[in-house]
């Protein structure tokens, strides 16, 4: 039986090194060497031999190439595309390039740099996660086992196969479900496909790359064929938890004394809410947040659970509440959760022991989640938002075993990207 490789999907091309010198090649000449001439055929300045042209083009050049890696590695994740998190990226790239300028007081040309990075920008602003005439092809699906969840992908054109015949064209692919019991023929049709060059998905793989969800049906079902995430990632995580967490406390230290006032003073109650919740192991922590309701005595039994969830318009949200809850500044506390080590920046968000024990009790595997430490925010909370439901914290369930499964800094580094999208824009607050 056919198998597939651990890890995240690849919906591209087969990596060609012609392909990516070329795209790399037409990047650095439109964003470096395009200005350098036309500084030298303006003739305002040697561009080519000038210590501070030079030194530009130096800066410009490590900062386009290693934005295009970054972006390139982010733009390989479900649902990504180059306008909204490859611009972060680059920005980002060329404005450490430009702070190491100017804290190490080096010379340059802020015209130039300037150019570079617009031009740097529009050129990330034009990738996409997926090719195009990709998403125009049609995947083929082998009409056996769950391959034919493939047909419920929204704008996903799919067409069932009637015979173990390889399917005609220049662009076409197969999805099959490959621990479905097939017969002979079509185990062959797989095989001459694969051995064609056609590609040949497994139905479940190609799922998660497109919807960023994993749907456990066996706790064997990992990466590594584990079910411990990747080890290899878990202390450099630690260490970017450590010095993100100071650095955003120091930062946002006056914003964080000012709520504690403006909250205090809204009704002379205690600023902040503490609550036991379920960290990593099955662990429990008191996590800290800004108080943005009421305060309230605790409730017992099916009350503490109704208590737990906040619903549209809930009464109980004060009127700074409702502000800090939408752009997630009631969270600001939990940095020095993640400092302690209890949670990280990026994870599965700790619930309230209320709801955790109803979840346990009506979904499977939910405690599976707590096998990577809770997060401030997570690939649930930029895809989907607040949800109570058991339906939705079903689906927000499979976001998290995505995270899970192909956990990495890659990962992180878009969740960081969409979390700023979120809180620009509110997306699925309460």
């Amino acid at each position: 039986m056919l198998d597939t490789k651990p890890g995240a999907l690849d919906l591209r091309h087969p990596f060609n090194p012609i392909r990516a010198i070329i795209r790399y090649g037409v990047a650095w000449t439109l964003v470096v060497f395009v200005p350098l001439v036309t500084y030298d055929t303006l003739e305002t300045v040697e561009a080519f031999t000038d210590p501070v042209m030079v030194r530009t083009a130096i800066a410009a050049s490590i900062a386009l190439l290693s934005g295009l890696f970054l972006v390139g590695r982010v733009l390989n994740l479900p649902g990504t595309r180059g306008t909204v998190h490859g611009v972060p990226i680059m920005l980002l790239a060329f404005g450490l390039a430009a702070l190491v300028l100017f804290a190490f007081r080096i010379e340059y040309s802020r015209l130039f740099l300037l150019y570079s990075t617009i031009t740097g920008t529009f050129f990330a602003m034009r990738l996409r996660w997926i090719d195009r005439d990709l998403v125009a092809q049609t995947f083929h699906v082998v009409p056996f086992g769950k391959a034919n969840r493939m047909q419920e992908v929204a704008k996903f054109p799919t067409q069932m196969m009637t015979a173990p015949v390889i399917p005609e064209g220049s662009r076409v692919s197969i999805v099959a479900d490959f621990r479905a019991d097939l017969s002979d023929e079509w185990e062959r049709l797989l095989a001459n496909a694969s051995l064609s060059g056609v590609p040949v998905y497994h139905y479940k793989q190609l799922l998660e790359s497109i919807t960023g969800q994993v749907k456990i049906e066996h706790l064997s079902e990992n990466s590594f064929g584990s079910l411990i995430p990747n080890q290899s990632y878990t202390p450099i995580k630690r260490l970017i938890d450590v010095v993100g967490s100071i650095i955003a406390i120091v930062l946002t230290l006056p914003v964080m004394l000012a709520l504690m006032l403006m909250i205090w003073l809204e009704d002379r109650q205690s600023p902040f809410f503490v609550q036991t919740r379920t960290g990593h192991g099955g662990r429990p922590f008191r996590m800290y947040k800004f108080r943005s309701m009421t305060s309230r005595p605790p409730a017992r039994g099916d009350a503490a659970r109704d208590d737990a969830i906040t619903k549209d318009d809930d009464k109980r949200i004060t009127r700074i509440g409702r502000v800090i809850r939408k752009i997630r500044f009631d969270e600001l506390p939990q940095l020095f959760n993640v400092l302690k080590g209890e949670m990280s920046l990026i994870g599965p968000r700790p619930e309230a022991n209320q709801l955790a024990e109803w979840y346990e009790e009506h979904l499977a595997f939910y405690s599976y989640r707590n096998i990577v430490k809770p997060g401030l925010t997570g690939w649930a909370q930029v895809n989907q938002g607040h949800v109570a439901t058991l339906e939705d914290i079903d689906i927000k369930l499979q976001y998290d075993f995505y995270y899970i499964k192909y956990f990495s800094f890659w990962l992180d580094v878009l969740i960081v990207m969409r979390t700023i999208h979120t809180v620009v824009t509110g997306f699925g607050s309460k």
